[in-house]
């Protein structure tokens, strides 16, 4: 089968190469199912994980790409054979730029009616960790003051559209016109252009601060949050900041880490009930970039390099 395979570690994404005749997935065995992939979305940890530099590490070499969609094209035993010819939502920790993948059915859902498959292989990781932030996390409130910085990214986007969604007001920072205008499109009710200066300009106090970028923008933006407010660490696109703990401790602010894979490995059942969750939102993703499986580097690069405005998909069958 066709594959993007990482073969060894790097920041320049030298590793990864397109295989077109990559082994095939193993036969699913008790509990699992095969899926012939259709799309496949990226996501931050992605590039992160093709340089050794995201919590996880696959063992090499690996395919990459945790999130996609497909159709079930076999079952292992004690799965009901009626699942064959389902489409469903894969969401893995490796595996998905392939043409076929083998996992537990039980990371497979059913796709909402709303989505086609190339939004349905990007709607989870964005809008999973926009819910599991703001509102597990966050306790985001109707009516609070949201801060999203990063708002042109695929996470960023879910942010907003999801803050809206809860009733919240929303003002969005992303580092150029088109990544603020997406985020309109979205929801924002205030678009705010920002460098990596970390200088910010003047807009009103906030309840919440979402920021999957982190870098230099972080301990203003702490300044700007009311007397108990949250600061979400989402990721770090821009850089680890160091927190300015006496900034928090006089603002009587709280600074909150988010990882929506671990809320669901360490609470099965809360995890579950966070799916259903952003299924129910109704939301659909922005899909900025689309390439075939062998071009998938172009859309790694665009990652990597700020440009992409929301998310970037693989079509595993062209």
């Amino acid at each position: 089968m066709r594959a993007m395979v990482c073969h060894h570690l790097s920041r320049d994404r030298s590793g990864l190469a397109f295989e077109p005749d990559w082994p095939e997935p193993p036969s699913p065995e008790a509990g699992e199912v095969t899926v012939a992939m259709m799309f496949a979305a990226l996501n931050y940890p992605d590039v992160l994980m093709l340089a050794g530099g995201y919590q996880f590490a696959p063992p090499l070499p690996f395919v990459p790409g945790v999130e996609g969609s497909g159709t079930i094209i076999a079952v292992g035993a004690g799965v009901d054979p009626a699942h064959v010819g389902q489409a469903v939502i894969v969401g893995a920790r490796f595996g998905c730029l392939a043409d076929r993948l083998t996992l537990p059915l039980a990371a497979t859902r059913a796709i909402p009616p709303r989505l086609n498959m190339a939004a349905a292989a990007a709607l989870t990781v964005g809008s999973l960790t926009a819910y599991v932030g703001l509102v597990r996390r966050g306790r985001l409130c109707p009516g609070e003051r949201v801060a999203v910085i990063g708002a042109g990214g695929g996470t960023g986007l879910a942010a907003v559209g999801i803050a809206k969604a809860l009733g919240a007001e929303v003002v969005a920072l992303a580092s150029s016109a088109g990544k603020l205008a997406a985020a309109r499109d979205a929801g924002a009710d205030e678009a705010v252009l920002i460098d990596r200066s970390g200088v910010l300009p003047a807009f009103p106090l906030i309840d919440v601060v979402f920021d999957p970028v982190g870098g230099l923008a972080v301990e203003p933006l702490i300044a700007r949050l009311r007397r108990g407010g949250r600061y979400l660490i989402i990721g770090f696109v821009g850089g680890i900041s160091d927190v300015a703990f006496a900034r928090v401790a006089a603002g009587e602010v709280e600074v909150i880490g988010v990882r929506a894979g671990e809320y669901a490995r360490r609470d099965p059942a809360g995890g579950a009930a966070n799916l259903i969750a952003i299924d129910a939102l109704g939301k659909v993703p922005h899909i900025g970039l689309s390439v075939p499986l062998a071009q998938a580097g172009a859309a790694f690069a665009a990652m990597a390099d700020g440009t992409l405005i929301g998310k970037a998909v693989i079509d595993c069958r062209a």
